[in-house]
């Protein structure tokens, strides 16, 4: 497999190998010990998995206390997915990254604890599947606005479906520092 840090470092993009033949491919979408060697330690305690229609924009999600770290990738479909730093004292807080991951090239993305997360769908329909590095706590629940006019990250959507609940999310910089994590100095 390939691993190429973005522009965030910590944020790792992944092409596994994939083997395929006239009956189709095969590829390993995780092991333990490349990915742990690659950078992407785990572990994982949770797998999820949602199915969105073409123009759905999910996110921008976090969790603190207990953020979550997330393997993730697209099973069916093609998504614009991004990942924001939101860990207060962070060289690179209130940046964001971005990949085109789809099931044409079976990319993922490794998102370390401490990131905001969303994605827009960009085809007829995505199944996207994510691995979690602790357990979901709805109280822990926090979000950062899709929109915030901050971050500007350009959606290659109009109009998007968002969820009313997504729709409630503050811009970064209205957000109290203590609902953040922390950075801890690593890079």
């Amino acid at each position: 497999m390939k691993v190429t840090p973005l522009g965030i470092p910590e944020v790792l993009l992944i092409e596994p190998k994939v083997f395929g033949d006239v009956r189709g491919y095969f590829l390993e979408t995780y092991h333990t010990e490349r990915y742990a060697a690659a950078g992407i330690p785990g572990p994982f305690v949770q797998d999820n998995m949602s199915r969105s229609c073409r123009g759905t924009l999910r996110g921008l999600h976090m969790q603190n206390p207990r953020p979550q770290g997330k393997l993730v990738q697209v099973v069916d479909g093609e998504v614009f997915d991004v990942a924001v730093d939101v860990r207060v004292g962070s060289p690179s807080f209130g940046q964001w990254v971005s990949a085109i991951l789809s099931a044409r090239d079976h990319r993922q993305l490794y998102i370390p604890p401490g990131f905001a997360h969303g994605f827009c769908v960009l085809s007829d329909h995505a199944l996207f599947a994510y691995k979690c590095t602790d357990l979901y706590c709805p109280e822990y629940e926090r979000g950062v606005a899709w929109n915030d006019p901050d971050l500007a990250i350009p959606w290659p959507v109009e109009n998007p479906l968002v969820s009313d609940k997504d729709k409630k999310h503050l811009p970064l910089a209205k957000i109290d520092p203590a609902l953040l994590p922390s950075w801890k100095g690593q890079v």
